[in-house]
């Protein structure tokens, strides 16, 4: 009995020593992974670790932009935010959970991840002030602006007031977008700013920002169009109000994913597989937009057998599509015509000549413009004809009052700038025949019914 029970200790011991080796074992496996948490919540949330630390978020104009994963742990508001970019990721910058770069394991565990969190945002309420939102601040890449700029919203007050956006550059505001340029559909009464997103909406090639938020308990999309800077204004963005309340009232799922399955069946720019699908998303965009009187037409401009789409208020405006290898373009925005001496615009099949006919002073000026698709699926002026139809004895190309009496009694042609004899005028090499008014005569239901 002595050896039998001094068996069984022996037993005991050596069990009891295995069990705490493996138990050593498992956590030091654990230590080493630092798997400890939701890495997709790290990941979309802005945790550093979990996508690298060099990427900065990038929404250039063409391309969307990936899932941002913070800063470097201990880095300043100045650092890049890290971010999981690539030809594959997508527009979704601070994430819903379901867009953006594809979510992996959380390499840096919860502790490192919620420290990595504490700093960032630390850093960025120093940078830009204790009511910004720091899960939602990212430094990017606009096509507005030269170089990175921060993107930096700022939470409401107990009201549910006071929520605004600034684009801002070096320690310079570019943009302060308040209730006017926010639209109170989004602004007023906000609970929280869920999912940012910056791509080309509208297919104009300049980035737009979508917006994910809460309020009133219910998920609600914002739409800010972006426009680049010219000889008038500087950069800017602005509210889409009637685009925003119809994506929130029409999308399955109001998240960036969802927004984007009701605007293009879910595909990016760039990406679709032939001009019909390119063009059921740019009719969609202004089904959305809730424009009046808006109708459609496909029109062969240039040489090849791929249809241009059309699309506008007849008598008011149009807009021209391009497709090439999957990328939807366009060339022409919202060109109004109908006042101001502007007749509309042409348009020769096949020949890739547009042409339209503008006056100045009750046509005592008259120009022909004539322009072409460019390669760059631009508008491209080819040459601009001006008669003026009074002697401009000042030279000041106006009608003034004292050569009224020669209106009608007089004229001179220049092309691109030269005068010209009549008879060059009269032989107008850049008119090609064979020209109908650009005119978007049909619904969406009969352009739908065409690009089957």
């Amino acid at each position: 009995m002595g050896r039998v029970r001094r068996t069984v200790l022996v037993c005991v011991v050596c069990l009891a020593l295995l069990f705490v080796s493996a138990c050593a074992s498992d956590k030091g496996e654990a230590g080493k992974s630092g798997v400890s948490g939701s890495s997709e919540n790290a990941e979309m949330s802005g945790a550093a670790g979990a996508a690298g630390t060099d990427g900065a978020a990038s929404g250039a104009a063409g391309a969307d932009v990936g899932s941002a994963a913070g800063t470097e742990p201990g880095a300043g508001a100045g650092s890049e935010a890290s971010a999981a970019s690539g030809a594959e990721a997508e527009g979704d910058v601070s994430g819903d959970g379901a867009d953006g770069a594809e979510t992996g394991e959380d390499l840096s565990g919860t502790d490192n991840a919620a420290g990595a969190d504490a700093e960032r945002a630390a850093a960025l309420r120093a940078e830009f002030g204790e009511d910004c939102i720091p899960e939602q601040t990212f430094e990017v890449e606009l096509s507005e602006y030269e170089g990175s700029v921060w993107f930096v919203p700022f939470a409401p007050d107990e009201t549910g007031a006071g929520f605004h956006m600034q684009i801002v550059q070096n320690g310079e505001i570019l943009q302060d977008m308040h209730e006017e340029t926010l639209g109170t559909y989004f602004g007023n009464g906000l609970e929280s700013l869920d999912a940012v997103s910056f791509y080309d909406v509208n297919y104009d090639g300049e980035t737009d920002i979508l917006l994910i938020g809460t309020k009133g308990g219910s998920a609600v999309a914002s739409v800010y169009y972006g426009e680049a800077a010219n000889e008038y204004s500087s950069a800017y963005f602005w509210y889409q109000e009637a685009l925003s309340e119809n994506l929130t009232k029409q999308a399955e799922e109001v998240s960036v994913t969802g927004i984007r399955a009701l605007l293009s069946e879910g595909k990016r720019n760039g990406t679709f597989s032939g001009y019909q699908e390119a063009y059921r998303a740019a009719s969609k965009l202004y089904e959305l937009e809730g424009k009046d009187n808006v109708g459609f037409d496909l029109i062969y401009v240039d040489v090849d057998e791929v249809p241009e789409l059309l699309a506008g208020a007849r008598g008011y405006y149009v807009s021209l599509y391009m497709y090439r290898d999957g990328t939807l373009y366009q060339p022409i925005v919202e060109w109004y015509y109908g006042a101001m001496g502007n007749a509309g615009y042409e348009y020769s099949p096949y020949q890739n000549s547009l042409r339209n006919y503008n006056a100045d002073f009750a046509g005592a000026i008259v120009y022909t413009t004539y322009m072409t698709l460019g390669p760059s699926c631009s508008v491209d002026t080819v040459a601009e004809i001006a008669t003026v139809n009074f002697d401009d004895a000042n030279g000041n190309g106006m009608l003034d009052e004292e050569e009224e009496d020669s209106a009608g009694k007089y004229g001179v042609t220049y092309i691109n700038g030269v005068q010209v004899s009549a008879e060059e005028a009269a032989d107008d090499p850049y008119d090609v025949g064979g020209y109908v008014y650009m005119d978007p005569c049909m619904d969406r239901a009969t352009l739908l019914s065409q690009l089957k």
